[in-house]
């Protein structure tokens, strides 16, 4: 099963690699008459989904046979009726299929099928949630199901409500008529009040999905509830394919309605999550809770970012979106290192010095604390900073004020509860036995995320920028 999985999504990265060639090289492409159709949007977010899920099955090698080795899969057999095989059989199916959904949210045309895609990804991940089997993860699963439920009902009246507006202009009753590349050429033709029905409700369902306030609620039971993996492609991959569903509905409605009607509604739920963020981060007690506020606050970055719009914050979104993916599992691993060697996820039994047991855990750890609040000179200050400058650039001189308190606000609590956690005197802890998929996965990702601070890619800005062409032109 480990073989089938690393073998799986080292093919899956290297099609993405070659999809990316080919947009770069030709443009956008399509397959089976236009139902798969690939942009640089659509290409960005296959690629960022296919390093994220071999990443996280990489750690997920040395993660597993850790809680197997350790009895937790055993506890869970008691708690539910399950043998440690079956529970990692069905990890190992699930995962598949998560990432399966994933990638067909990204390469479908028809918003319909998104649609299906994302709640595929839903189907996926509360079984990830409730892997353990413990009252909490089935309280926690029950939750992000209701919840997410309820969101991807409205995405699907939104997604209705899009082609009744459409409808008039495109004179078909055919499927083709929710295919995207009709769509965008068409939008600008749209029934005006409907569109913006329909954006409002596409906001407030994929908006649960990516999990931005009010309706985040969900997020910090579910991740730290789910295994370390699924939890680290809930809070990258699967927030990706939330935004991307977004951002093509916001195309449409700037092409329909203008900008201004989407931007201001993404601009107030974009601060509303940093600011619900910061006092949760700040009180924090739980560090797997912690991650799940720091994933609320990034992704209304990026809801911000897009309400800015023009080219600069669509820079700075895409490449939020890009740092995210490539640094927030990096936070996990260290999390779940830390809480496989503790038994515990709570700041207050941890007691701090864990550097003295765990030193690449404990540096690591420090390094993208650091690197996912914005420091310099790490990529998120690069993106960040972008972010800033679209805000004024759009003068919005007070908001961006906002932006920037909150960022500091949750750098402060951040380095605040790390420091504590892994610096300090030696309290006497026993060296971490850590395999060597778990210290590949730590220095290898910490390696790429130091070369990213200095260094992106040509081909790959190449594709941000074709990206963002995209949402500015439409």
């Amino acid at each position: 099963m480990e073989v089938v999985n690393l073998a799986a999504f080292a093919i899956l990265l290297s099609l993405a690699v070659v999809l990316v060639a080919q947009v770069l090289r030709s443009g956008p492409v399509s397959l089976w008459d236009g139902f798969f159709y690939a942009d640089a949007l659509s290409a960005l977010v296959v690629l960022l989904s296919a390093f994220v899920s071999l990443v996280c099955s990489i750690y997920a090698v040395g993660y597993f046979r850790h809680e197997e080795s350790s009895g937790v899969l055993q506890e869970a057999k008691e708690v539910g009726g399950r043998s440690a095989s079956d529970k990692l059989r069905e990890y190992y199916a699930l995962m598949p299929f998560l990432v399966f959904a994933m990638t067909l949210v990204a390469l479908a045309n028809n918003l319909g099928i998104l649609w299906v895609a994302v709640e595929g990804t839903t189907l996926a991940s509360v079984f990830l949630v409730m892997f353990y089997g413990r009252e909490t993860s089935l309280e926690a699963a029950w939750k992000y199901a209701i919840i997410g439920g309820v969101g991807l009902s409205m995405a699907l009246f939104g997604t209705i409500l899009t082609y009744y507006s459409a409808y008039g202009a495109l004179g078909t009753d055919t499927l083709a008529g929710l295919n995207w590349s009709v769509l965008a050429r068409n939008a600008a033709q749209f029934d005006k009040p409907t569109m913006r029905l329909a954006f409002i409700l596409i906001l407030l369902g994929y908006g649960t999905k990516a999990g931005i306030a009010p309706m985040h609620t969900w997020k910090p039971d579910a991740y730290s509830e789910a295994p370390i993996p699924g939890a680290a492609i809930l809070a990258t991959g699967v927030l990706n394919c939330a935004l991307y569903g977004l951002v093509r509905f916001y195309i449409l409605s700037s092409k329909c309605l203008g900008p201004q009607f989407g931007s201001q509604l993404l601009i107030l739920f974009g601060l509303l999550s940093m600011g619900v963020a910061v006092p949760f981060i700040l009180v924090q007690k739980n560090f797997r809770r912690l991650l799940a506020y720091s994933s609320i606050d990034h992704s209304g970055i990026m809801v911000l970012a897009l309400g800015f719009g023009g080219p600069l914050g669509i820079l700075g979104m895409l490449l939020h979106m890009t740092f995210h993916s490539v640094t927030k599992p990096l936070l996990f691993f260290c999390a779940g290192n830390v809480q496989q060697h503790l038994n515990t996820d709570l700041f207050q039994k941890a007691k701090g010095g864990l550097i003295h047991s765990m030193p690449l855990t404990g540096a690591a750890f420090l390094m993208v604390t650091l690197a996912v609040t914005g420091s310099p000179p790490f990529s998120f200050f690069q993106s960040e900073f972008t972010v800033l400058r679209a805000g004024f650039a759009r003068d919005h001189f007070v908001l961006a004020i906002f932006f920037v308190s909150f960022l500091v606000l949750i750098f402060s609590g951040f380095l605040v509860h790390i420091t504590g956690l892994v610096l300090g005197e030696d309290p006497g802890l026993p060296a971490a036995d850590m395999c060597r998929w778990k210290r590949y996965s730590v220095a290898g990702l910490s390696l790429v995320i130091v070369v990213m601070g200095f260094w992106i890619p040509a081909p790959l800005f190449r594709l941000i920028q074709g990206a963002v062409g995209i949402v500015v032109g439409g």
